[in-house]
Parts: C-alpha cells; sequence; structure tokens
C-alpha cells in the first residue's frame, strides 16, 4: 500500500515536471534561455520544451515598442540659463540576447544616456534656439541615442521633448513680450482694417461718381438723340410740305396748260406766284421786264377773276 502511494507520488512529480517543461511563447515576446548558467538559445513564438533541472528561462522579453517617460532633467543652454526639460523615449528591442546580456538595468542606461546627450545638445545651443528647434534637438537625440544602444540590441525610434521648462523670470519676461506682441499685432490689424474701411468707402464714392457719371452720359446721349429725332421728323415734315407744294404747282400748270391758257396767262401766273413769294415778308421784289408789262392786265383780269 505504502508503494503504491509512493509511485502515485512520483507520477504526479513527473507530470508537474513535464508540464513545467512546456513553454508557450506568445506573440511579439521571446524567451532567452540558458543551459547550466549558459547562453543555449532564443525561443521565438511558438512551441518549446526544455530539459528539467537544466535548462532555464532567463529572460522573457518584449518585441513590441515601448515608451518610457523620463522625469525633467536640468540643462544648461550656452548663453547660461538653466532649465528643465523632460524626455520621452519610444525605443523597441530587436535583438533579445545582447538585450538580456549588454547592460545590468537598460531602462536605467537609456534614461541616463538620454540626460547626458540631451546636456551635451542643449549646450550648443541658446534660450531662444533652445525653444525653437524642437525637431532638430529630437533628430540629434535619436541618432544619438541609436547608435549607443544598437550594442544592446535596443533600437532607439523616435524621442520628444515633452516640456521644456525655463526659469520663472525666464517665463515672466517671455509672458511679458508674449502680450506686447499681441498688443503690437492687434494695433496692426486695427489699423489694417481701418486702413481697408476707408479704401472701401473711397472706391464706393469713386463707384458711385462713375455710376451717376454714366447715367449722366445716357441721360444726355438720350436727350441728343430725342432732339435728333424731333430735327429729323421737322425736316421730314417741311420736306413734306415743300413736296406737297411743289405737287401742287405742278398740278395748277399742268391744269393750266391742259385748258390750253396762252401766254399771258402764264405771265400772270408768275406774277402771282412772285406775290406769294413775298407774302408780306419781303421788303423788294425784282421783277423780270416782261412781266412788268403786264402789271396793270394783271390787276385788271384779276379784279375780272373774282
Amino acid at each position: 500500500m505504502g508503494g503504491l502511494i509512493v509511485l502515485v507520488v512520483f507520477l504526479i512529480l513527473a507530470v508537474l515536471i513535464l508540464l513545467s517543461c512546456i513553454k508557450i511563447v506568445p506573440q511579439a515576446h521571446a524567451y532567452v534561455v540558458e543551459r547550466l548558467g549558459a547562453y543555449q538559445q532564443t525561443w521565438s513564438v511558438g512551441l518549446h520544451i526544455k530539459v528539467p533541472f537544466i535548462d532555464k528561462v532567463a529572460k522573457r522579453v518584449v518585441l513590441k515598442e515601448q515608451v518610457v517617460d523620463f522625469a525633467p532633467q536640468p540643462v544648461i543652454t550656452k548663453d547660461n540659463v538653466t532649465m528643465r526639460i523632460d524626455t520621452v523615449v519610444f525605443f523597441q528591442i530587436t535583438d533579445p540576447k545582447l538585450f538580456a546580456y549588454g547592460v545590468e538595468n537598460p531602462i536605467m542606461a537609456i534614461e541616463n544616456l538620454t540626460a547626458t546627450t540631451l546636456r551635451n545638445i542643449i549646450g550648443e545651443m541658446e534660450l531662444d534656439q533652445t525653444l525653437t528647434s524642437r525637431e532638430v534637438i529630437n533628430t540629434k537625440m535619436r541618432a544619438s541615442l541609436d547608435i549607443a544602444t544598437d550594442p544592446w540590441g535596443i533600437k532607439v525610434n523616435r524621442v520628444e521633448l515633452k516640456n521644456i521648462i525655463p526659469p520663472a523670470a525666464i517665463q515672466d519676461a517671455m509672458e511679458k513680450q508674449m502680450k506686447a506682441e499681441r498688443e503690437r499685432r492687434e494695433a496692426i490689424l486695427r489699423a489694417e482694417g481701418e486702413k481697408k474701411s476707408t479704401v472701401l468707402v473711397a472706391e464706393g464714392k469713386k463707384e458711385s461718381a462713375i455710376l451717376e457719371a454714366e447715367a449722366e452720359k445716357q441721360s444726355a446721349i438720350l436727350r441728343a438723340e430725342a432732339q435728333k429725332e424731333k430735327m429729323i421728323r421737322e425736316a421730314e415734315g417741311e420736306a413734306e410740305a415743300i413736296l406737297k407744294v411743289q405737287q401742287a404747282t405742278a398740278d395748277g400748270i399742268r391744269m393750266v396748260r391742259e385748258a390750253g391758257a396762252d401766254e399771258a396767262v402764264l405771265k400772270i401766273k408768275s406774277l402771282e406766284a412772285f406775290e406769294k413769294a413775298a407774302d408780306g415778308q419781303a421788303t423788294k421784289i425784282i421783277i423780270p421786264s416782261e412781266i412788268q408789262g403786264l402789271a396793270g392786265l394783271a390787276s385788271s383780269l384779276k379784279e375780272v377773276w373774282k
């Protein structure tokens, strides 16, 4: 009975040991395995079995990109201004073996390396340049950290300056400068607005004057055209009247001729035409000599005709 219990316990232990030797590596992870204290291999994603009591998983490594936010570090600029800058580092483990054996504490090593690199870069720049050159600083730091961490199996993908905190006196001066700059811009914008308003008013007056002049010109053209039309109609009326008079005269002459009037009668009609031509307006009429002799005869015949 006792031997059976021992056998059962032994089987249970064997199963537990066997289960403990089965390892499943999840996605985006890697296991560094040691055999008798020495590096054996790196397990990637999948099912793996280790030798019991001989193999050991020395390090579990996360291969995903990681983000570390470091505390603000004091730095001094080229013009001797002390400020505090905190950084954010984005890195990824590319070689689990180098990461496991390259440095004792990789995160602390990256933090110290970031601080020293930042001091070196900021020490070559003045305050104003530091505040306006974040992208330049980020690029320089990323390049330096990527080179320094390569032996540790770490790749630095990006470095960002999270906050740049200058001294309180500098902050007050900067706020006053910004306030003065805003007031200056406001004054400029107000002046530009007034200028544009004045220009628009002047342009409006100019446009109004142009429209008035155009309207006056159009009105003058219409008046001239009306006067022209009036004169044309009057001339046409006078021409028509003259034409009618001439037609009547021609008809009278034709009727006289058709009636068989002699030369004396024609001369008398000519005399009457001279009388109508004077119409009470002329003060002197020149009568041809051949008609003067018939003046008296015309008067007598006129009385007879009446």
